[in-house]
């Protein structure tokens, strides 16, 4: 945290954040920035339908320090983008040797048909699954905790970024729709 508050003080930062820090490492980091006389003002998880770990306790964490969050890999890597559907692209990542965190194996029969599930019901919301995971993330929530602030998406194609811009047309879900979500995760 010192040095955070020497990049502060020094003006060669404006705003500090954090990344991947468990609750625990998170309230213990809010403390430390406190005593050293600044505020955290964003985390940077991993959060998507498919990795869901920030809400066992972060997401409470956050919305109690009022800490902002901005979701990285909302998308799971591109497998909640519809890219998978029907088999390996040959020019994905996935095919990569090379690309440390995507494999074939991460793209089980039981996922594979998860995926499809998902699909279907953006299809009937009047999505695509990219959109719907999109606003999946940033849904406003009605619990005690405070909606993600931004999601993080990345693009090798502008009609990407197009499309997954529109997801912000229809963020909101019926109880059915987040229901029938839950089922499938």
């Amino acid at each position: 945290m010192g040095a955070l508050k020497s990049a502060l003080d020094s003006g060669k930062t404006l705003y500090v954040g954090l990344s991947n820090y468990s609750a625990k490492e998170t309230e213990a980091a809010v403390l430390a920035a406190e005593k050293l006389g600044f505020k955290l003002l964003i985390h940077q998880p991993r959060y998507s339908m498919l990795d869901r770990w920030i809400e066992d306790d972060l997401q409470e964490t956050l919305t109690e320090a009022g800490i902002g969050t901005i979701a990285f890999k909302p998308l799971y890597q591109g497998l909640l983008t519809g890219k998978y559907l029907h088999g390996i692209p040959e020019d994905s990542r996935m095919r990569d040797p090379h690309y440390a965190t995507l494999h074939d194996d991460s793209l089980t029969k039981e996922r594979l048909e998860q995926v499809q599930a998902l699909n279907d019901l953006a299809q009937s919301r009047g999505q695509s699954l990219a959109q719907m995971a999109l606003a999946w993330v940033l849904r406003e929530r009605d619990d005690k905790v405070q909606a993600v602030t931004s999601a993080l998406i990345g693009a090798s194609r502008p009609q990407q970024i197009i499309e997954n811009v529109a997801s912000l047309e229809h963020l909101k879900f019926t109880d059915e729709e987040l229901i029938n979500i839950e089922k499938l995760l």
